[in-house]
């Protein structure tokens, strides 16, 4: 497997299979995709982030593939993320966007990325900063970010963009009344777009309008820039007032972006720290009057997610045995038996593993012996490349449907679907990839 290193080396060299590796562990989450970004991190900053949003139909996908093929006139390398509503059915994008983008398709200077919001409300995906610093770190110059469209609540995309684009088009009802309250205020750019309509100069009277109430406290009027996209007109117009920003955008915008950032990543790893049956569990105690939720929160702010699920009745994870492989089983119990004063708790052969098992217990957890019984067998296959030694952790949980669900989501890869072992139990292995580089065995309790 490739190392960490090597594959950030990859994609900073151009490698585009790197690099679409690298998305698709960063939008699920994968094990490794921190460690890839930590690697990354270092050689990203360079470039331009730009923002597109506004209501559906407005023309943002038209607009971006217009914006794209001028900076390619320019040879600059183009990172286009296009937020994509999530499909009811598979729960992977709605690749609208990517379609309307085709003429870049053969274009080895752009790297067009479509991605599911997967219910992520305020019209980017979860991943979405994270996958722009990916194609900052590969050496775009530029990485355009479509939002989904879906109204005046699409405001997240100012936290992670340096210039922010507000599309608009005449005549959609009440105009700016309509989204004044949310994406009218993060706009460095208005475009009203489809301007060969009627209705374009009411529309820029309106935003004019608006601006004249309030006055932003770095001092930037947002330019009004007309387009009709589909026909290639003011596009260069819209590329001026996005790079007239950027020219007097203070580095107070960026600390200004991290720090929301900060406290969103903050407010993730905590929640994923903890499982649907502690929320559950406390909503259940805190309904019944037994417990008041502020306590609640203090406890888990306290005490974080392991000792939290004990003080909700719920047991926390435990080692339940460590699966140890030997050439010999028979000379491996003499050992364990004879010198160490372990105990025999359990021998069998596993034909469906190729495997002969002796578990002796050392207080709670236990230490699993393991033969192969066949060459071709797991066993086998590892004692020739890595020889005798710790082969897996086991680790016993409440509910081993839930915890597979919860690992999958995040992107955990795992080995199989859950089946039985020695001794009856239920299990499923999840890949050295995602847990550190140990093999690890979860185990229905």
């Amino acid at each position: 497997m490739t190392s960490t290193r090597e594959w950030a080396d990859q994609i900073r060299g151009g490698n585009v299979r790197a690099l679409a590796r690298a998305a698709t562990a960063i939008e699920n989450r994968q094990a490794r995709a921190d460690e890839l970004l930590k690697e990354l991190f270092p050689h990203s900053g360079k470039a331009a982030i730009i923002g597109i949003t506004g209501a559906p139909g407005a023309g943002k996908s038209t607009l971006v593939d217009q914006l794209a093929a001028l900076f390619r006139r320019e040879n600059k390398q183009i990172g286009i993320i296009a937020v994509d509503p999530t499909s009811p059915y598979t729960g992977g994008a709605v690749l609208g966007d990517r379609i309307r983008m085709q003429s870049h398709h053969a274009d080895s200077g752009v790297f067009i990325r479509s991605m599911a919001t997967r219910g992520w409300l305020g019209g980017v995906a979860r991943a979405t900063s994270d996958l722009a610093l990916l194609l900052d770190a590969a050496g775009c110059d530029a990485v355009l970010i479509e939002t989904v469209g879906v109204g005046q609540d699409e405001v997240e995309i100012a936290r992670l963009a340096d210039v922010t684009v507000v599309v608009l088009v005449p005549n959609m009802g009440d105009d700016v009344q309509a989204i004044k309250a949310g994406i009218m205020e993060i706009a460095d750019v208005f475009v009203i777009n489809k301007s060969d309509q009627p209705g374009a100069d009411r529309l820029e009277r309106e935003i004019k309008a608006m601006q004249s109430l309030s006055t932003r406290k770095d001092g930037w009027t947002p330019p009004i820039v007309w387009t009709v996209a589909s026909e290639n007109r003011g596009i260069d117009k819209v590329l001026e007032a996005i790079r007239s920003y950027q020219g007097r955008r203070g580095a107070d915008r960026a600390v200004e972006n991290w720090n929301l950032r900060l406290r969103d990543m903050l407010r993730e790893r905590l929640l994923d720290g903890f499982d649907g049956g502690q929320f559950e569990d406390a909503a259940r105690r805190v309904a019944a009057r037994e417990s008041d939720p502020y306590s609640v929160v203090e406890d888990w702010l306290r005490t974080g997610p392991a000792e939290s699920r004990l003080q909700a009745g719920l047991p926390a994870p435990q080692i339940d045995h460590l699966g140890i492989a030997v050439r010999s089983l028979e000379h491996a119990l003499t050992f364990y038996t004879q010198q160490l004063g372990f105990q025999i708790s359990l021998r069998e052969t596993v034909g469906a593993e190729k495997v002969n098992v002796a578990m002796l217990p050392a207080g709670g957890p236990r230490i699993e012996l393991l033969e192969a019984s066949a060459p071709d067998s797991v066993i086998a296959k590892f004692i020739e490349k890595r020889g005798e030694g710790l082969h897996h952790v086991a680790i016993k949980v409440a509910n081993l449907t839930e915890a597979e669900a919860r690992l999958r989501a995040s992107g955990a890869r795992l080995l199989s679907e859950p089946q039985i072992g020695a001794g009856g139990h239920q299990y499923v292995f999840v890949h050295p990839a995602s847990a550190g580089g140990v093999l690890f065995e979860l185990i229905q309790e």
